[in-house]
């Protein structure tokens, strides 16, 4: 009988039972670097242009500021903005072993971003589901984060890719929904409680973004926007509101400059409330970490 030849690609064949392999080792590596991890926050809004990124950089560096060990994570491929707001530039390299270095912002930082590993700055990313998904799990498996007290986990507008990947891989994921109070926003973030819900992810809370306009010339506040619209939809739906950053133009130039807002020197509004929802969202961590270890009634 003549014997059956296996093609190389084929299942079974010796280049799937490499991709396989790879894989595997790839699969443990990332459930050994997320066990490292102790909680994990996934900013979240369904609505670009809501100050998203501005809120997750502040929050990781409220923290790292606090003195815990941060690590934050730009799942935002095709738009990635923390490396510029925190004023890093370079590209990644290799770290311990096999593992790649993120770059360091302060004592308490790591950071990855897609942006570290493209020569142009204004390169586009012109990657479909698949490759999107390898991405995110590398930059999860094999990042040398080591031990951390959080990784904020910065993700583009919508409920794509790149979320689901993220909600499927990282199962104790905390998600933070962003908004600002109007309702052209707060439609599509309803959109996105309703897909986490169907998901039967952790829902940590809901941040209001800029709530009020801060004069630069006398720090009073101006409903610009109307206020108060984040806190409904969380209370309609049974949701943590975390706070409210008002719309402070310290924040725009300290971004544009590469520095985040809560590390200016200066009285600034967005300053404070930045640093209060850092130690709000430390707090609700805590309690949902304590829940979750409480024995069902």
């Amino acid at each position: 009988m003549e014997e059956k030849k296996t093609c190389r690609a084929c299942p079974g064949g010796p280049e799937a039972k490499e991709r396989a392999r790879v894989r595997d080792g790839r699969d443990g590596r990332l459930g050994a670097a997320l066990e490292k991890i102790r909680y994990k926050l996934f900013v979240m809004s369904g609505k670009g242009g809501v100050g998203k990124s501005s809120v997750a950089v502040n929050v990781a560096c409220a923290l790292a500021d606090a003195g815990a060990r941060v690590g934050l994570l730009d799942v935002d491929l095709h738009g990635p903005s923390v490396t510029r707001m925190l004023g890093i530039t370079g590209a990644m390299e290799a770290g311990r072993g096999a593992a790649i270095a993120p770059k360091r912002f302060g004592e308490n930082l790591l950071v990855v971003s897609m942006q570290s590993l493209l020569g142009d700055p204004d390169q586009a990313v012109l990657w479909r589901g698949p490759m999107k998904t390898t991405a995110i799990r590398q930059f999860l498996a094999d990042v040398d984060w080591g031990e951390l007290d959080y990784l904020v986990i910065d993700s583009p507008p919508g409920t794509g890719d790149e979320h689901l990947t993220i909600l499927k891989t990282v199962r104790d994921a905390l998600c933070v929904l962003v908004t600002t109070p109007q309702e052209i926003s707060l439609a599509d973030v309803r959109k996105t409680v309703n897909f986490l819900q169907y998901a039967n992810a952790n829902i940590l809370g809901v941040v209001e973004n800029m709530s009020g306009l801060v004069c630069p010339h006398c720090h009073t506040e101006i409903e610009l926007f109307k206020k108060g619209g984040g806190e409904e939809m969380a209370r309609a739906f049974g949701l943590e509101f975390l706070g409210a950053v008002p719309l402070d133009p310290a924040t725009v130039v300290a971004g544009d400059l590469g520095r985040p807002v809560v590390q200016l020197d200066g009285d600034f509004p967005a300053r404070q409330a930045f640093i209060n929802l850092a130690a709000t969202i430390a707090a609700a961590c805590r309690s949902s970490l304590e829940a979750a270890a409480s024995p069902c009634p």
